[in-house]
């Protein structure tokens, strides 16, 4: 598959002279091991309900990258809070002005605990699906369309597009500032314990988490689960992007269960490390 190519963190460290330029390591993660990868997650998901979209890429690594049935367009459910409040920043940005009390009281609700009022608050405040629409494509999304009315977790979306969306947060090229990155960062990294699942599986010890998971049961998928999973995982050398979107899933713990071992698939592949599979 062609590797999703995301642009480079920021970085403080002191440009280096010409004789010694720097670079970043070269992947070995090239079309064999991806093929290796969509192999072992076929065999994987066989065994699974539902159907599963992934993306990730290590910012830390040139062309390391993975992208996986990639025409699967999942809802978001509460991955879109995320979108949300970037483009409360964004507005922010446009007014020059810092969030208010308020904002930010709404902000670390909707991230930190999932708060659907906050969100549906914050949802109005941007201009319902509108401003989720002008955020979307400041932030250069291709797949995703807003949910009708007050239905935001039903915005429709792909896993590229939530790996676009965690790169705005990471890197220094997208529309944020550095300290608004920082913050919503900041409100990812510490979501409370009972909502800490998902892409964390495929961190190592020591390694810093930020994300955010939705989780939903649909009337229209006959009240089978959509379990999503986004977000940014440091640490040993590796800066790692992955979004996990599953659909029609068995229940709620069936759907985290699957997505935890799917992020551990993917991350220990791209980091050259081992995972049990299945």
């Amino acid at each position: 598959m062609t590797p999703l190519i995301l642009s480079a963190p920021e970085t403080s460290t002191p440009t280096p002279s010409a004789r010694t330029p720097s670079r970043k390591p070269r992947s070995s993660f090239g079309k064999t091991q991806r093929k290796r990868l969509s192999r072992t997650l076929d065999h994987y998901l066989k065994t699974r309900s539902g159907s599963v979209t992934v993306a990730v890429t290590d910012l830390a690594a040139d062309r390391a990258a993975f992208a996986y049935n990639t025409k699967l367009r999942p809802v978001t459910a509460s991955t879109v809070k995320v979108d949300i409040v970037i483009a409360l920043l964004l507005k922010a940005q446009r007014e020059h002005r810092a969030l208010t009390a308020t904002e930010r009281a709404l902000a670390e609700k909707a991230i930190k605990y999932s708060d659907n009022a906050a969100t549906t608050e914050l949802w109005h405040r941007i201009g319902s699906g509108s401003g989720l629409a002008a955020a979307g494509r400041k932030l250069g999304l291709r797949h995703t369309r807003p949910g009708p009315g007050d239905y935001w977790g039903s915005t429709v979306t792909s896993a590229t597009d939530r790996l676009r969306v965690l790169a705005a947060l990471s890197t220094g090229r997208g529309p944020l500032s550095a300290r608004n990155r920082k913050y919503l960062l900041s409100l990812m990294m510490n979501v409370t314990p009972t909502q800490a699942w998902g892409v964390s599986a495929a961190a190592g010890r020591g390694d810093r988490v930020a994300l955010k998971n939705g989780w939903l049961p649909r009337e229209a998928d006959g009240g089978l689960w959509t379990i999503n999973s986004i977000g940014r995982v440091r640490g040993g050398g590796h800066d790692l992007l992955i979004a996990v979107m599953s659909s029609r899933n068995a229940s709620m713990s069936d759907g985290v269960a699957t997505v935890e071992h799917v992020a551990e698939l993917v991350a220990a592949a791209i980091k050259g490390t081992s995972a049990q599979d299945g």
